[in-house]
Order: C-alpha cells, then sequence, then structure tokens
C-alpha cells in the first residue's frame, strides 16, 4: 500500500490590510499547474505590533516561506538571519523563504517590475522618472531602475511621510549612481514635460476604493510618456481607466504581481510556474 501523506506545504502572505490581496489565487493556480498538490497559501491579517509573533509562528509552522506586503516589508527584515544584497540595498524585503528554520530575505518587487515594463516595450536606461510614492514598492522599484541606468528618478511623496522620502533618497545617493530630486506631494502634482516614465506606487485606488484616482495633474501627461501602476486589485484602477480614455500608454499593477509571484514560486519550490495562466486565474478572480 502506497503510504499516506496528508501534510500540507504552507507558504502565505503577512500584512494589513490583506483581504483584497489576491495573491492566494494566483499561487495556488500555479501549484495545481505543478501538480504541488500538498501547498497550500494562506492570506495571513497581521497587525504591526503582532509581527515579530507572526515571524515565531511561521517558523512554528514550518512554513516554506512568506510574502510581506504593507506594511511589514521593511520592519521585518529586524527578525531575518540573512538578507540577500539586492533587498538590503532596497532596505525593503517582501519575500522570505525559511530553509530549516533559518530565514533568507529576498525582494522580487522590482525584479517583477522590470518585468513588466520589458513587456511593455519600455526600456529604463537614460530616461527620466518619476515615481510616486516612497515606501516598499516603491523603493524595489527606484533601486532596479537606478541600477539598469535610468538618468533622473523624481520621487513625490506626502510630507506627513517626510522620513520614508528622506530614507529612499539616501539608499539612492549613497548606493547608485541615478542623479535623486524630491518632491513633498500637495494637491495635483504636474507632471514635468521632459518625464519618460510615471509610476505610481502607492495605495490609492487599492479595493475598496476603486474609484479613487491618485492626485496627479492628468492633463500635464502626454503620449510620449509611460504610466505604469503598481495596484493589482482591481485589475483597471480608476487611474488606468482615465489613462487610458486619454490614450496614455500605461500598463496595470497585474504584470508586476504575476511576475513577482512567479520568482517566489520558483524560490520556494524550485519550479518554474505558468505566469499566463496565473495573469488568467487573477484577471477571472478579480473581474468576478
Amino acid at each position: 500500500m502506497k503510504k499516506q501523506n496528508y501534510l500540507d506545504c504552507l507558504v502565505g502572505v503577512f500584512g494589513q490590510p490583506v483581504a483584497e490581496n489576491p495573491g492566494v489565487v494566483i499561487q495556488e493556480a500555479a501549484f495545481k499547474a505543478l501538480e504541488l498538490d500538498h501547498w497550500r497559501f494562506l492570506t495571513i491579517d497581521v497587525d504591526k505590533d503582532q509581527l515579530e509573533n507572526a515571524i515565531k509562528g511561521l517558523k512554528a509552522f514550518k512554513m516554506r516561506g512568506i510574502n510581506c506586503t504593507i506594511p511589514h516589508k521593511i520592519a521585518v527584515m529586524e527578525y531575518l538571519d540573512e538578507i540577500s544584497e539586492s533587498a538590503r540595498m532596497i532596505g525593503a524585503v517582501n519575500t522570505i523563504i525559511n530553509d530549516g528554520g533559518q530565514l533568507f530575505g529576498e525582494n522580487t518587487d522590482g525584479k517583477g517590475f522590470m518585468m513588466s515594463l520589458a513587456s511593455s516595450g519600455v526600456q529604463v536606461e537614460g530616461q527620466k522618472a518619476v515615481v510616486f510614492g516612497a515606501g516598499g514598492a516603491a523603493r524595489a522599484i527606484c533601486v532596479e531602475m537606478a541600477l539598469a541606468g535610468v538618468k533622473t528618478i523624481t520621487i513625490v511623496n506626502r510630507p506627513q511621510d517626510r522620513t520614508l522620502g528622506d530614507e529612499l533618497v539616501s539608499i539612492l545617493t549613497t548606493r547608485t549612481n541615478v542623479e535623486v530630486l524630491y518632491e513633498d506631494w500637495h494637491g495635483l502634482f504636474p507632471i514635468p514635460a521632459n518625464t519618460n516614465i510615471v509610476i505610481h506606487a502607492t495605495s490609492v485606488g487599492l479595493y475598496p476604493d476603486v474609484h479613487v484616482i491618485p492626485h496627479i495633474d492628468l492633463d500635464t501627461l502626454s503620449s510620449s510618456m509611460f504610466v505604469q501602476d503598481v495596484i493589482p486589485n482591481p485589475i483597471e484602477t480608476a487611474l488606468i481607466k482615465e489613462l487610458c480614455r486619454r490614450g496614455i500608454p500605461c500598463s496595470t499593477g497585474a504584470g508586476m504581481l504575476v511576475n513577482q509571484a512567479a520568482l517566489n514560486i520558483e524560490m520556494w519550490t524550485g519550479l518554474k510556474p505558468d505566469k499566463t495562466l496565473m495573469l488568467e486565474a487573477l484577471e477571472k478572480a478579480v473581474q468576478a
């Protein structure tokens, strides 16, 4: 008789809010296609002051790994045994691999972002970019663009989060060769006319606030610019819908999410998932 094994291999995501995060849909679609029948992806709401306990739980349950999303990407670093060079440079971790109780931190946000840009035919070398936000995702995106040779990055962030903005400026100026500018985000922000790439890397417009558009002066955008949103749910945010209506080249956050999730799965399982299948699962779930 064949030996039965009912033990689940657990991975998941820590965040808050996290109920709207569609990661489970694309991860488990990939697991099914890869015939990883015992792999399960858990969506776990973790308070800021409970992050240390959540990490202890990860170890206690022998979870294979975890994703970290808002607001834990930076705070989680103090609980890890080892952090990749790129994640340390970024100053944020979105992926944890549990290797026998030793926790290794990585960041796939920026890599997923760059893969998404490339699939849209956008090259960053020598270009001028404007990035809205200074949190974990923005950090990863800015560092990856800087390493890829972007000429200038203008960071636009809320005055009340100036500390985060200053930290990101420091990371970029001390660890890369990119020219960095910083602007406080007051009211409708006008996009400079010589901008090539605009990245919206805040949570504005995330489900359930699907009708909210970030305070960007859309009249200052032109068809020579490319706008990348990072929000995966809804796939077509109010911002993306308005950009399409105006004929501004743009891309949703779905590609970035699928690309970074595929990298996570490969890190956790050693197998390459089907990204087309993952994207189809995401679109079906979010549009249901």
